[in-house]
């Protein structure tokens, strides 16, 4: 076991139909969503960090994972959204096998942190339809503070243009449903330190004007941002009004949300 603190199986926490995702991948029927414990990131303000950090969950074989997809598919799930699935992949690709075989036919969501290798990345091509990774922070210094991460902002980069060379742009059908593509979220940080400028830049000028993205207005203190002063605190309406201005004048214009803020708890 690694820093992901994973054996030969995949651990979930839980599956089942998720409304609370974004408006292209819910519509009518939900996100089929399949949220496995443990992550490769550490940070410090996690909302499940229950799930990523404490590992709450159970081993699942192959063939679990194969019933799961296939159950959430016969709900009328538009999609199977694999959570935090980086550190899991092996365990994935030989779940989705068994559930392809037995027919297994509606996008693929990868819900990522971000950072990803290049050669998962790539053996991936071809097999997911629609990358959702975080883009978590522009700085590096940051990253490493609050994410135990030394080389986030290059990698995620890096990780987002190979997304986008793989399915492009986010495409949805006619009633508005996502099938393919890419959809970045943002996590707007108190004090302006994701530091959405740059991100937004980055989308604008070397992925696409077209890309979809969730600036996301929920943070709020948890697991243990109260240990660092500034993530103690909510953000505030003008933070999260600036960092949906900064999207809209870098010409980001597929924009998920109204940004304002609220306490309620969102799974990611």
């Amino acid at each position: 076991m690694g820093q992901c603190r994973t054996r030969g199986l995949a651990i979930v926490s839980s599956y089942g139909p998720h409304f609370g995702e974004e408006a292209p991948l819910v519509g009518k029927g939900g996100s089929g969503t399949i949220f496995f414990a443990h992550c490769n990131l550490h940070c410090v303000f996690c909302q499940n960090y229950s799930i990523s950090q404490l590992g709450e969950g159970s081993e699942v074989s192959s063939q679990d994972l194969a019933y799961m997809m296939l159950s959430l598919q016969r709900r009328g799930c538009h999609n199977i959204n694999l959570v935090t699935p980086t550190h899991v992949v092996p365990q994935i690709l030989q779940g989705l096998e068994l559930a392809i075989a037995d027919g297994l036919n509606i996008p693929l969501v990868y819900n990522c942190g971000g950072y990803e290798s290049m050669d998962t990345l790539r053996l991936l091509d071809g097999i997911v339809d629609i990358y959702m990774p975080d883009m978590k922070y522009a700085d590096l210094s940051i990253a490493r503070q609050y994410s135990g991460i030394e080389d986030y902002p290059a990698v995620n980069r890096a990780a987002v243009k190979e997304m986008h060379r793989q399915v492009g742009d986010l495409q949805v059908d006619d009633e508005g449903v996502a099938t393919r593509g890419l959809l970045v979220r943002h996590l707007v940080l108190p004090h302006r330190l994701a530091g959405t400028d740059r991100i937004v830049a980055f989308l604008a000028e070397q992925v696409s004007f077209d890309t979809y993205v969730n600036v996301m207005p929920q943070y709020h203190p948890c697991h243990r941002a109260y240990d660092f002063p500034l993530l103690s605190r909510s953000i505030t309406k003008e933070e999260c009004l600036e960092a949906m201005s900064l999207a809209l004048q870098h010409g980001l214009k597929r924009l998920d949300q109204l940004c304002y803020p609220r306490t309620a708890r969102v799974s990611f």
